[in-house]
């Protein structure tokens, strides 16, 4: 540009400043931009900066932690340079970014400034607090007591929550470090030393303290030794001399050494200026959203009363004038004419108070998504481009729809959209599908650390970047349950054949008809083996009978299905078991015990007749038998009796034969042919492994339950899968399917244990990271191959940890030896052998042979045999027999030698190592090896154990068999491993001598990569982005050096959109991915996408104080916002938070900057005041146990919180902070009938009272339960209606229903606060209240709503002499309605509790804020209170009571859950509003009366019995995702519903509202509403004051209660007089003003 031009222009720009500002000075005195400022801040006080870099350290490695310790106790002497928090910072991060490398530190720098390892900090508060309350001292001021520095921290937190178990401990005598042992702490080193001199062994008298997965233990502790736990922090003196004291233990195995790192209050002086940053500061967190909703104004719903002065809490961000505002960038117009500042500023502050748009015309929104997508691809920084614009989009949207648009950006987005719907989002990191609906902060931090952590463990491992590349984004496909039992042999007797059966003659044999379309439910039937149904049974047992009696019932009735059966005998496979899998049934010919087995004897019996009279009637027979067990009179029990199975056989038989059954029966039972055919058949089926499910079905080899729905599941499983193969041309006419399927897919045995499903998944431990870490035992293991493979790769590798002086080890050593002598071309075997301390030389000297044969002479051709025969004669003779007859260890010596000789090996090797054997050195070693599988692999000294590729499989309980080895390689091979080989041995190694790139080196790789990539947690969904277009509509970044790429499709002008943009900018800035994120918005719009402003909150070191030590945490900071658009605040947190706002002056549901005054800023602090635990429960074989009561605590205190499962989806959820807790049955009817059933790595465990929850970080849980019925209590009933409780009370019991309600307290949700107020209720003495406790609920939001709450209490308590509490839902309470009421409830002597629920993630849910209110009122009333009240009445928050409620909440409402008042129609100008008059809803409800929901009473004993909540739920469900249903929500739900959830009608003057009931009603009203007048459109307050006589008293008394409590000065000190009453000079001004901006749809 000319630069004389520019000059004039300049000075043009100026002179219209100048005008602009001349005109609007006044103007702008009052209309300066104003800013709002928010904040979430944790419950808890703030935790060290420095122990949570350790914590994070930790997560990384164990040793890195220790690293860290030992690192900083050298540093922290040296440097005395640090001032301020940020120094502090800087010094923490070079510190710990010198373990890690530079992908990693960057990582570790946003994890630490986001402070997500605070909540373990928390953690161990609490297990501090544990260790000092078990051993109390006389001084007793560790105890709860917050010190000074504390109550400072905690500002806001009125009352200990119970649940807040994470307090600061405060140390007896002011110690700060002290030394758990189990018997005693020990505070001073002194005696420490003293007990370690004295104890070097664990000794039975006391109690180890119990250690958790996330404890810190020192890499030199010894397993065996005692435990020590150091409480205190890094940086104090007295840790520096507990650690190094320990340590030295350590080492000498003296202890096993533990820290939980912990800055007791009133140490925070001794650890040095930087072990005390972040401790004395309030947590503010991050990882947040905030928006502010322009708010639809149609009803007038804003308080008038008048808006309080603003508090400053600090400082507010300075303004960034480096945006662009209207084409201008105001920060470089300020540094060319700085004495202009404050007019150009003035011109600034016009432009964006102008610049606000929430409507648009229809031709200009039309493109808007397209120019959106062109503005951000074109800018310099895409990402920062879409921030600003998606999170400032009413500012933003009038320039945007200026823009010109390029048709190839709107050609390629509309050619994407042939391939994804328009406005979809999508994410993937590197390549796994992230739930965008899920999706926070701290998960997407957890999940980029694992796959960084992984790059780096395989750069560790020299792999190239490409490799590490491919590896990291290969998405292995979710594991399906496609092994099939392949159980074709003799022993399956088949029932029918569809291809060769009469019966089925007339059926159709085209195998096409199966791709036919039919009607739901109905049966296809083809004349062909399809389906083949085979129940593997033992016909002893009532299951086995009764699927006998279903298989006959399906095949009576032409089912289109062959069905068989396999048939077994428990007893025998016990037998077997017991023998220790020894497969020879010549064994057991004689054996007294299995004389008398029924079992085998009905198969006998069963074979006997299928082979005489056919199959028919040897199922018959077994029918006969159950028909004989059910009608035998004397069998209270159900069991089987011997006379049941002769009776049957007789009767059976007697039509058929000529001599007498009993005959047969008695020579058949000496018949040695039919005995042994029943023994093989037990045994095939033990083969199988299919025995210890007890009854099972096998559809074509798949696995299911026995059961009939079992059945019919298994059927439709199946078939998709033969339509595709037939319509593929791979079945046809000819092809047994059977076979088919089980050639492909087939496996010899079945394992629950290695063939898990559902929610139970095996365990999987990284081995890269002991191998990275240095010398580990696995570089030393030789390993054994099949004949002829030794020089091949094997991808499978199995590691047999083997206890050599138990059996059980032998046997599982034997079987590995046999597995691959039987062939394994994919898989090798390494042995780790351990022994118990006291093991004799013959243990090790088979060790030792084991470890010279497989170092040297694997490759021989009988170095299996070899092995085998040493290990059998080993057996024989050392461990079957007693010490006392075991053959002497020369014995061994010589017949290895002579054994090695028969097998060709060379046996000099041996006779110089076996005589020489040191038994010291090999001891040493096994220890070694026990340490190295405890710690790496939690393997306990003396269980046995199989590792593959990093998969643990604990052998403590069953029989483990060569074939099980084969089925776990071949699982492990397809669902993981294969496709990891592929690209292990395609790697071009670079740097690596060729001489090193063996098999066993590629092999070693593949074993440590499948190993650490089976840890990772991520999605098994992946998608083809690469077939969208991305050259004009997409944002890419490239790094080739990055292990980490991010695929995307976003809608920049969705709610997904505003948040994602904010991630992806962190991911760039910390991370830096390579980015290929392509812009999907919707094409053609017809109103404003977006009608908010977001922020995204994240920290970035400039919370760090660079003044002082000062931590002042992240905020959202929204400059500029509108001054007269009424906006509305909604906090978007992850999942599991629950918050609350605790310092707001303002009204957050209806902010209006205008009225701020002098203040620029308004501010709003939240506090997280819990995180929520939830979980499904289920019972196995039957729906979810509705109605179980579960009960949450801790050690010292079992029941803090209590919840009740719900029939939908076995839903429940509780609040937990940080910490250990422990999830047990309620007593009473729950932990009567049932128990936990643990999902351990193993089939049966142990069935357990209780189960541990750790909640260690912010992202709360999800617990899956299973609970099993006890013995004797499986045809219980859980929930018993309330007319069988009488009739057991009529007989002098109580009903557990009300002994139930006597323990259930402190429900979710419920404050502390009720502890008091039920208290103070406690003599029902206040006031003169006497009688039974009438329970209120109720909801409000906005100051507006919370004033018409205090008149609704007063016109309560007037009304009545009983005791009343108040239920009040606190989400949406303001921080001042949280101070006055419990001020208000002494005054006025009511009861109240706050209490809450958290939505659940499977409900569909709401986005507005009314509609989430709305739906807070019906959808969770089973579960918010405490199971202990039995009924409440819901009174809306705008409504005035003049009578006594106490007659509403005695009244009979004839055993309904719900009574309701029907809508009034005595108004008839409001005829043409009733729309449940006409069309749908007349239809619907066919002469029920439409009710109206200010007011209702909830049964809630009968409401729970009836699942009412689970009803109107799944109602919910179905009806709210259509956007036209539900317009009311709370109201239309329970009028639809009530066909099935029955309500009472209560009588018409129960609820009176002039709107619908006209004023003939009036005088006889016992409540009077403020409903929403749809006609006139009146604002509430006006209608208040017109409509209710008593009001304006009310409001005047409530109005001066709270400004005495909170200490303002009364709008209005004297009410009004004179009848009707005046409005105060506010009022009136309000109600005059117009009411087309200040109105709300707020009808509650």
């Amino acid at each position: 540009m000319d630069p004389r031009f520019r000059s004039r222009f300049c000075i043009l720009f100026l002179l219209s400043c100048s005008l602009i500002c001349g005109f609007t000075f006044v103007g702008a005195q009052n209309q300066r931009p104003k800013n709002v400022q928010v904040a979430i801040r944790a419950k808890w006080s703030g935790t060290p900066l420095l122990l949570e870099a350790g914590e994070l350290l930790s997560k990384e490695s164990k040793n890195l932690f220790w690293e860290f310790i030992d690192g900083w106790l050298h540093v922290a002497k040296t440097e005395g340079d640090s001032h301020s928090a940020k120094d502090c910072l800087v010094k923490i991060l070079k510190h710990g970014s010198s373990l890690l490398s530079e992908s990693l530190a960057s990582l570790f720098e946003f994890s630490l400034t986001l402070r997500s390892a605070s909540p373990r900090l928390v953690l161990y508060r609490q297990l501090a607090e544990e260790s000092l309350s078990s051993f109390p001292l006389s001084d007793d001021s560790y105890s709860h007591n917050v010190s000074e520095g504390d109550a400072t921290e905690a500002v806001g937190t009125k009352k200990l929550d119970p649940l807040l178990v994470g307090l600061n401990p405060r140390s007896p005598h002011g110690k700060c470090c002290w030394v758990d042992v189990g018997e005693e702490l020990f505070f001073d080193v002194a005696e420490l030393q003293s007990w370690l001199q004295r104890h070097t062994e664990i000794g039975d008298s006391f109690q180890q303290p119990e250690l958790y997965e996330f404890d810190h233990v020192h890499f030199d502790s010894n397993i065996m030794s005692p435990v020590a736990i150091l409480y205190g922090a890094l940086g104090t003196e007295c840790f520096r001399e507990f650690h190094l004291t320990l340590v030295q233990a350590a080492k000498e195995a003296k202890v096993k050494y533990v820290v939980r790192p912990v800055l007791p209050s009133g140490c925070e002086g001794e650890v040095g200026p930087c072990g005390a940053v972040g401790a004395m500061d309030s947590l503010n967190l991050g990882g947040y959203g905030v928006e502010l909703a322009l708010k639809n104004m149609e009803y007038k719903a804003m308080d008038d009363s008048t808006v309080k002065k603003g508090v400053t809490l600090e400082d507010p961000h300075t303004e960034d004038l480096s945006q662009e505002v209207r084409g201008f960038i105001f920060s470089k117009i300020l540094e060319r004419k700085p004495d202009l500042s404050s007019e150009i500023m003035a011109f600034r502050d016009y432009l964006l108070s102008s610049t606000i748009s929430d409507t648009l015309d229809v031709w200009e929104l039309k493109d808007l998504g397209h120019q959106t997508a062109q503005r951000i691809v074109q800018a310099s920084d895409p990402l920062q481009s879409m921030q600003e614009i998606n999170q400032n989009f009413p500012s933003v949207v009038s320039s945007l729809s200026r823009t010109k648009l390029n048709d190839s950006v709107k050609d390629e987005i509309i050619a994407n959209q042939r391939m994804i719907p328009p406005g979809k989002s999508l994410m993937a990191l590197n390549g796994a599908l992230i739930n965008i609906e899920d999706l926070d902060l701290y998960l997407l931090i957890d999940l980029v650390h694992q796959e960084l952590s992984l790059a780096d463990q395989f750069s560790k491992l020299k792999l190239p970047g490409v490799s590490v590349r491919k590896l990291l984004s290969t998405v292995t496909p979710p594991e399906s349950d496609t092994f099939r039992v392949d159980f074709r042999s003799s022993h399956v007797h088949f029932l029918n054949n569809l291809e060769e059966d009469a019966m089925y003659r007339r059926w159709r044999s085209n195998i096409n008809d199966i791709l036919m379309p039919v009607f739901p439910g109905q049966l296809r039937y083809i004349r062909k083996n399809l389906f083949q149904a085979v129940y593997v049974l033992d016909p002893a047992t009532v299951s086995g009978l009764q699927s006998i009696d279903m298989i006959t019932s399906f095949y009576e009735n032409s089912f289109p299905m062959r069905f068989g059966v396999l048939l077994y005998s428990t007893e025998f496979i016990k037998k077997i078991e017991r023998s220790g899998g020894d497969l020879h049934s010549s064994d057991f010919e004689h054996d007294s015990e299995i004389e008398d087995d029924k079992s085998s004897l009905i198969i006998q019996l069963f074979i006997y007749i299928k082979e005489n009279h056919g199959i028919q009637t040897a199922f018959r027979f077994l029918s006969n038998i159950n028909q004989l067990r059910t009608e035998s009179a004397d069998s209270t029990d159900e069991a089987l009796e011997m006379h049941h199975i002769e009776g049957a056989f007789v009767e059976t038989l007697l039509p058929k034969v000529k001599s007498p059954p009993q005959e047969i029966l008695l020579k058949l039972e000496k018949e040695l042919t039919y005995k042994e055919l029943s023994q093989e058949s037990s045994l095939f089926v033990f083969k199988l492994g299919v025995s210890k499910l007890q009854s099972c079905l096998l559809m074509n080899g798949l696995v299911f339950d026995s059961n009939e729905e079992a059945l019919i599941n298994a059927m439709n499983d199946e078939l998709p899968r033969i339509q595709e193969q037939v319509y593929y041309g791979q079945i046809n006419s000819h092809t047994d399917v059977l076979d088919k399927f089980l050639s492909e897919n087939g496996v010899s045995r079945y394992n629950p244990q290695i063939i898990v499903g559902g929610k139970v998944k095996p365990r999987f431990v990284s081995l890269a990271s002991s191998i990275v870490g240095g010398d580990s035992v696995l570089n030393e293991i030789n390993y054994l191959h099949s004949p002829e493979t030794v020089d091949n790769v094997k991808p499978v590798t199995h590691l047999l940890a083997v206890e050599v002086t138990s059996r059980k080890g032998i046997k599982l050593l034997r079987e590995g030896i046999r597995y691959l002598i039987r062939g394994s071309k994919n898989a090798r075997v390494g042995v780790l052998f351990t022994a118990s301390q006291d093991t004799d030389l013959s243990s090790i000297l088979l060790v030792k042979t084991f470890e010279i044969t497989a170092a040297s002479y694997s490759h021989k051709k009988k170095v299996l045999e070899f092995l085998d025969q040493v290990c059998s004669f080993y057996e024989h003779n050392y461990i079957l027999r007693s010490p006392a007859a075991a053959e002497s260890t020369q014995a061994f010596i010589t017949k290895v030698y002579e054994l090695a000789e028969e097998n060709q090996l060379p046996s000099k090797a041996y006779k110089s190592s076996l005589s020489e054997a040191s038994d010291l050195k090999l001891q040493e070693h096994l220890n070694k090896v026990a340490q190295f599988l405890y710690q790496q692999f939690g393997i306990a000294s003396g269980v046995n154990a199989v590792i593959t590729n990093g998969r643990v499989t604990s052998l403590d309980t069953g029989v483990f068999l060569g074939d099980d080895l084969h089925l776990l390689e071949s699982v492990e091979f397809k669902h993981r491993i294969k496709y990891i080989a592929e690209i292990v041995e395609e790697v071009n190694w670079q740097g690596i001598d060729p001489d090193m790139l063996t098999s066993k080196y590629v092999s070693d790789i593949i074993m440590l990569v499948t190993s650490s990539m089976a840890t990772r947690e991520r999605s098994t969904e992946s998608v083809r982005f690469e077939i969208l277009n991305a050259q004009y509509s997409a944002v890419v970044l490239d790094n080739e050096n990055s292990s980490i790429h991010i695929d995307a499709v976003v809608d920049p002008l969705s709610p997904s959109g505003q948040k994602l943009s904010s991630i992806l900018r962190v991911l760039a800035k910390y991370v830096h991915p390579s980015m290929r994120i392509v812009l999907n918005p919707m094409s053609s719009l017809v109103d404003l996408p977006l009608k908010n402003y977001y922020r995204y909150v994240i920290p970035a070191m400039e919370d760090f104080s660079s003044t002082d030590y000062t931590v002042n945490g992240p905020k959202a900071f929204f400059a500029n916002m509108p001054l007269s658009k009424t906006l509305t605040m909604n906090l978007d947190v992850p999942e599991p938070w629950l918050v609350e706002p605790v310092i707001a002056v303002h009204d957050l549901d209806n902010i209006l900057l205008e009225n701020l005054g002098d203040t620029r800023t308004l501010q709003a602090v939240f506090e997280l005041e819990a995180l929520v635990l939830t979980g499904h429960c289920a019972e196995k074989d039957r729906d979810p146990p509705r109605g179980l009561q579960l009960i949450l605590g801790t050690k010292n205190t079992p029941h803090l919180v209590d919840t009740i499962v719900m029939a939908n989806l076995g839903y429940w959820q509780m609040k937990v902070s940080p910490g250990v807790w422990y999830l047990q049955l309620a007593p009473g009817r729950s932990s009567e009938l049932y128990l936990f059933r643990d999902d351990g790595d193993n089939g049966n465990r142990e069935k357990s009272l209780s189960k541990r929850i750790t909640i260690n970080d912010l992202r709360g849980k999800v617990v899956h339960l299973e609970v099993v019925k006890k013995k004797g209590k499986e045809q219980e009933k859980l929930l018993i209606s309330s007319d069988d409780d009488n009739r057991s009370k009529e007989k002098g019991h109580n009903g557990w229903n009300s002994n139930i309600l006597k323990w259930a307290s402190g429900f979710i949700g419920g404050s502390d606060k009720s502890k008091k107020s039920s208290d103070s209720l406690a003599d029902h003495g206040k006031g003169g209240r006497r009688g039974k406790t009438i329970n209120i609920f109720s909801i409000a939001s906005g100051h507006l709503y919370e004033r018409f709450l205090k008149i609704m209490i007063l016109s309560v308590l007037k009304n009545t002499n009983r005791p009343v509490k108040f239920w009040f839902i606190k989400n949406y309470l303001s921080p001042q309605f949280k101070d006055v009421i419990p001020h208000m409830a002494q005054e006025y002597g009511f009861g109240y509790e706050l209490i809450t629920y958290k939505w659940p993630t499977w409900l569909h849910k709401q986005t507005e804020k009314q509609r989430i209110i709305w739906a807070y009122k019906i959808l969770f009333l089973d579960v918010i209170f405490p199971i202990s009240l039995e009924k409440v009445i819901f009174v809306d928050a705008d409504q005035v009571v003049r009578a006594d409620i106490g007659e509403l909440y005695d009244m009979d409402i004839k055993g309904r859950p719900l009574a309701y008042t029907p809508f009034c129609d005595n108004n008839k100008d409001m005829d043409g509003y009733r729309f449940w008059r006409q069309g749908f809803w007349r239809e619907h409800l066919r002469g029920r009366p439409y009710h109206i929901s200010a007011l209702y009473v909830v049964d809630l004993v009968k409401f729970r019995e009836t699942a009412a909540g689970d009803n109107l739920r799944v109602f919910y469900e179905s009806l709210s995702k259509d956007p036209n249903s539900l317009a009311n929500l709370d109201q239309d739900l329970p009028n639809y519903a009530q066909h099935t959830v029955p309500i009472f009608s209560l009588p018409q003057e129960w609820l009176w509202c002039e709107s619908w009931c006209g004023n003939a009603t009036k005088s006889k009203a016992k409540t009077i509403d403020l409903c929403n007048n749809p006609m006139t459109k009146e604002p509430k307050l006006q209608g208040a004051r017109r409509i209710v006589s008593e009001w304006t008293n009310l409001d005047f008394e409530a109005r001066k209660f709270t400004a005495k409590i909170l200490g303002d000065e009364m709008d209005n000190p004297d009410p009004a007089t004179s009848s009707p009453p005046a409005p105060s000079l506010s009022e009136s001004l309000s109600i005059n003003q117009s009411s087309d901006d200040l109105e709300s749809k707020a009808e509650l």
